[in-house]
């Protein structure tokens, strides 16, 4: 029998999680595991029980909630010497992580698939101190996931994000003075955007092509300052068309970059979808198939061992 620690999030998504913990508990026991289950108190507490769990024997890790609540436990499992394995179950309003490693959207299905028990060592993204599992990023519109309510996102959805988004888009949106370098290069200019990522999708709007979750590298896009509200347009619809040959997006692939503010402000910063803070400098690296997860199927996803 594996012993199972489940941290879950009760507020995440539309609390789907409240109606169908029961059900997800007994198909674990009937699958052989051994449940100890544990709903967070606060932001911390996930990641502090993702390490209990490492520290204390458990075969396997499981969060339920959304994107923020795996981030937490991905922390705390970075943090320790044993990383056990993560299951995830998708609960939040947009899921994105969930999406680059095949899980489904429904929380029995995604639980059936942890009990499979079939993995795949992944990448993580490392930012100064801490982690992230798919995503940071900075400037426009990263302030909406962790600014717009709780109670919002669960009533509406995407269109909480939409709305909100839509109304930035009638203020000005503020470029700042960057130095970026990977590598042997170093990129000086205004940029009013920029996400670091390893996954499919981005707000559940933005489309991601050509990825690995576990290469050992990421994707960095950059959105340079606009000279005109027109070219702020033809810039969102490349963006979102994955087309990244738009005269304003800068692209590449690296292991490493840093990027540095050259304002006295600097960007405030987002790690899947929660606040990242406002440093003036930032290191983000790539830890190579750091952790290991349970997926749906490797022949189904992005991963070096499928590339032909």
């Amino acid at each position: 029998m594996k012993n199972m620690y489940f941290v879950v999030n009760l507020l995440s998504g539309k609390a789907v999680m409240n109606k169908k913990l029961g059900n997800i508990i007994d198909s674990f026991v009937k699958d052989g595991f051994k449940v100890t289950v544990h709903t967070t108190q606060n932001g911390d507490d996930a990641s502090e029980q993702a390490a209990y769990a490492c520290e204390n024997g458990y075969d396997v890790l499981v969060a339920a909630g959304g994107d923020g609540t795996l981030s937490h436990c991905l922390h705390g499992v970075m943090g320790c010497e044993n990383r056990i394995t993560i299951g995830y179950i998708p609960a939040g309003t947009t899921n994105d992580f969930a999406k680059g490693i095949g899980i489904p959207s429904d929380q029995l299905r995604a639980a059936a698939i942890i009990s499979k028990g079939e993995t795949a060592l992944c990448d993580v993204g490392g930012f100064n101190d801490t982690y992230f599992s798919y995503v940071s990023a900075f400037g426009a519109f990263t302030n909406i996931p962790y600014e717009t309510p709780q109670r919002i996102k669960n009533m509406f959805g995407h269109a909480a994000y939409i709305a909100d988004g839509a109304t930035q888009l009638t203020s000005i949106i503020k470029a700042k003075p960057l130095r970026i370098e990977y590598e042997d290069i170093v990129i000086e200019g205004e940029f009013v955007y920029g996400m670091i990522t390893n996954t499919a999708s981005v707000a559940g709007m933005i489309s991601m092509n050509n990825f690995l979750l576990d290469d050992g590298v990421f994707e960095v896009t950059l959105i340079r300052k606009p000279r005109n509200p027109a070219e702020i347009g033809m810039t969102l619809l490349a963006l979102a068309k994955n087309d990244m040959t738009d005269k304003n997006i800068v692209f590449f692939r690296t292991d490493a970059v840093t990027i540095t503010c050259l304002s006295d402000e600097p960007f405030t910063w987002t790690k899947d979808g929660e606040y990242g803070g406002m440093e003036k400098v930032n290191h983000l690296c790539c830890h190579k198939k750091a952790v290991r997860f349970i997926v749906s199927g490797k022949e189904r996803l992005p991963l070096e061992m499928n590339r032909k």
